[in-house]
């Protein structure tokens, strides 16, 4: 059953038509994640789902009686009021009363057992937390979720994923969080370009499918390419009259010369940019710290490595932000110290981002940090990096006051690298920031001379960049080496009873997966070496053929079989040509050295 139609959908947001005639339909049951980069209007389009926002033209129906239930990025709550009468407070009055409990249930597991406490004393996490709460507690047919992991720690998130799985409704949501799309959703829709693209199956699946969709027309075009540049030696040989050409043929050159080309897929480029840094980095000596008389780190000391990756975990308000800014000079240590080395320059990306001007330019924004910086390619101007963070000619002459929260989450960031910092600081680099910006941004990171310590509650990008993890709780910093995953192998294994038996595992017998150069076969270099006289002897044999043709126009049994041959001959031909494309897209293949 179709609980809700999107119909030729159309919206212009700050003179950008962020959705162009787009259709959608969500089905009874579908769970379904909004993909997308930042700016494309995934948060517009959950919005005119919801109702709260109306598109510019099309409309949205839904089927009579069902009900939705919409968590917007900040949720909206009265400046006061107890945290469980907000929570409450758009329910009908008649379930207020009966709905209590359960709010109380859920506020209890998202770490808000304080229900009394005023709205107005929770952090932005703890909002947040207040706001899946509130989502959650409206009975619902459709729950519609904009970033719901964003802001939240990583226990949190995994108790949500949890609630999520046994709600029985139907779910869309935008979310960065591939762990998230893995394991709830069961369609991804990716907006691109004003257009929606839905895909059946998990986020695993939905890559799978982009990879070979990209990897299907990136073979098709080369062979077009390689089919058109033969068809241009034949056209443009020599005196041959064009009557002697075969109209199927000419008409199939013109076909490829006037072909659509596929589009590459825009990609976020991040260059690695670092300055030089000495063999005395970051040295913490004894450092203690509270705050309200609550310890949140107790006598810790670490010298950070030249390229240490550090993923650090833990409860929001656990002191995992303090720490980045005692590192920043920021905040002072109550007890120890922080010593630097004298070529220290570090890049700080903070949770709450700076205040933009937001009459100011994007370009005009970057060139106040630096007209140009120099990359292992040489050196870049703004302009340039800007195109490569997806900012293009024209969008870097807008002023931010335009952009979205994800847009200017992705200009601060390059704003960031642009200083060349050799050790970066990382407060929730992935909130706000879509999949494609994040996938490159660990792929810089990777690449990346320097030291980072990254605070996230992402376990994707903590999986991808961390090499240890600092886990923050009850004012100590405990040290796990390994990425997320070993992390919570390691923490679960620690809290399990000690008298509970350790499942014994099988070892796994390893197989060898080495890779080794692409190369032709005996039988293929023979056919590559042979195959331009192949074709060159068929198409002579077509042309004398078609001679023979018109010299017997008038003897019908011979014409019927000059006929047959000449179809025969160009069935062969067209099979060759086929062989022949496959052959030298093989060549080019091996000439770069690809393996296999």
């Amino acid at each position: 059953m179709i609980l809700l139609t999107a119909q030729n959908i159309s919206k212009i947001y700050m003179e950008r038509k962020v959705l162009d005639d787009v259709s959608f339909f969500l089905n009874e049951g579908d769970k379904v994640g909004i993909i997308g980069i930042n700016g494309t209007g995934k948060s517009t389009l959950l919005r005119i789902l919801a109702g709260a926002d109306e598109p510019d033209s099309g409309e949205v129906i839904r089927t009579n009686g069902i009900r939705i239930s919409y968590l917007p990025q900040i949720p909206e709550f009265d400046d006061h009021g107890s945290v469980l009468g907000q929570v409450l407070a758009h329910l009908p009055k008649d379930l207020m009363q009966s709905k209590e409990y359960e709010a109380r249930s859920i506020l209890d597991k998202l770490g808000l057992p304080d229900c009394d406490r005023d709205i107005s004393t929770l952090s932005g996490g703890e909002k947040r937390r207040a706001g899946i709460a509130a989502a959650l507690i409206q009975p619902s047919d459709v729950l519609l979720l904009d970033e719901p992991t964003n802001h939240i720690d990583n226990e949190t998130a995994q108790l949500l994923e949890d609630l999520l799985l046994r709600y029985r409704g139907a779910i869309v949501m935008v979310t960065h969080d591939r762990y998230f799309l893995n394991k709830i959703c069961g369609k991804i829709a990716e907006v691109d370009k004003g257009r929606v693209y839905v895909s059946d199956g998990n986020y695993s699946e939905y890559l799978l499918r982009k990879a070979q969709r990209e990897a299907d027309e990136a073979a098709a075009e080369r062979k077009n390419k390689s089919l058109y540049r033969r068809e241009l030696e034949w056209i443009s040989r020599g005196a041959r009259a064009r009557g002697t050409k075969s109209k199927d043929r000419i008409e199939r050159f013109e076909a490829l010369k006037n072909r659509d080309i596929p589009a590459e897929t825009e990609k976020l480029k991040l260059q690695s940019v670092s300055s030089r840094l000495g063999k005395k980095t970051v040295e913490i000596e004894n450092i203690s710290k509270s705050i309200d008389g609550r310890p949140l780190i107790t006598d810790f000391s670490y010298i950070i490595s030249r390229d240490a990756r550090i993923g650090i975990v833990g409860h929001n308000g656990a002191g995992k932000s303090t720490f980045l800014k005692m590192l920043m000079g920021q905040v002072q240590p109550d007890s120890g110290r922080i010593v630097f080395g004298d070529t220290v320059n570090i890049g700080y990306f903070s949770q709450e981002c700076e205040t933009m001007d937001p009459s100011l330019r994007v370009i005009e924004y970057i060139r106040e940090t630096a007209d140009r910086v120099q990359t292992p390619d040489g050196t870049v101007t703004a302009a340039q990096m800007l195109e490569r963070f997806l900012f293009t000619p024209e969008l870097q002459w807008n002023r931010i006051e335009k952009l979205s929260g994800g847009e200017r989450k992705r200009l601060y960031l390059l704003k960031i690298l642009m200083t060349a910092p050799n050790i970066l600081l990382l407060d929730e680099p992935t909130n706000d920031l879509d999949i494609a910006t994040l996938t490159i941004l660990e792929d810089y990171l990777e690449n990346f001379s320097g030291a980072v310590i990254a605070v996230s509650h992402d376990r994707y990008f903590l999986d991808k960049m961390a090499e240890e993890i600092f886990e923050f709780r009850d004012g100590q910093c405990t040290r796990y080496n390994g990425n997320y995953t070993d992390y919570a192998e390691k923490a679960l294994t620690e809290s399990a009873p000690a008298d509970k038996p350790k499942k014994k595992t099988e070892k796994k017998e390893r197989t060898y997966t080495g890779k080794t150069k692409l190369r032709f076969s005996f039988k293929e270099q023979r056919e590559y070496d042979t195959i331009d006289d192949d074709i060159a002897a068929l198409e002579q044999d077509i042309a004398s053929a078609e001679k023979e043709i018109a010299a017997n126009s008038s003897d019908y049994v011979k014409l019927q079989e000059l006929s047959d041959r000449k179809e025969l001959l160009e069935q062969q031909l067209s099979e060759k040509m086929e062989r022949w494309v496959y052959l030298n897209d093989l060549a080019e293949r091996i000439e770069k050295g690809e393996m296999v």
